[in-house]
């Protein structure tokens, strides 16, 4: 797996140009196993791509440190590698993800996060 961490004018250009949105995100994942070639290299989970700016801005709006938005964008992009999907998927989907990321989430604060 890849991690780029990188500015909004980054991520709207990759957003633009990959997924057909012309605005910045938080996190844009993009899984080796899915699509044409899919499988081919198993090991090769995929790339997730993170703006530091809409992290610094998600941060500062919930009132939370900038290395836990780091944190909790990566899980986000991870979870989207192995398959989990809110956007495209039912509800249940979402939901299935959200506590997903809740269970992880916690153990990482738990492990990594101070306070």
């Amino acid at each position: 797996m890849s991690i780029l961490i990188v500015d909004d004018a980054t991520i709207q250009e990759i957003n633009r140009d990959y997924l057909g949105k012309n605005r910045p995100t938080n996190v844009i994942s993009f899984a080796m196993q899915e699509g044409e070639g899919g499988g081919v290299q198993p090991e090769l989970l995929g790339d997730v791509v993170i703006s530091a700016e809409t992290a610094a801005r998600d941060a500062c709006e919930a009132q939370t440190s900038f290395e836990s938005e780091l944190y909790f964008l990566l899980l986000h992009g991870i979870l989207h590698l192995l398959g989990y999907d809110h956007e495209r998927g039912t509800p249940d989907d979402a939901e299935r993800m959200e506590a997903k990321e809740r269970e992880i989430f916690a153990l990482i604060c738990e492990e990594f996060l101070p306070g």
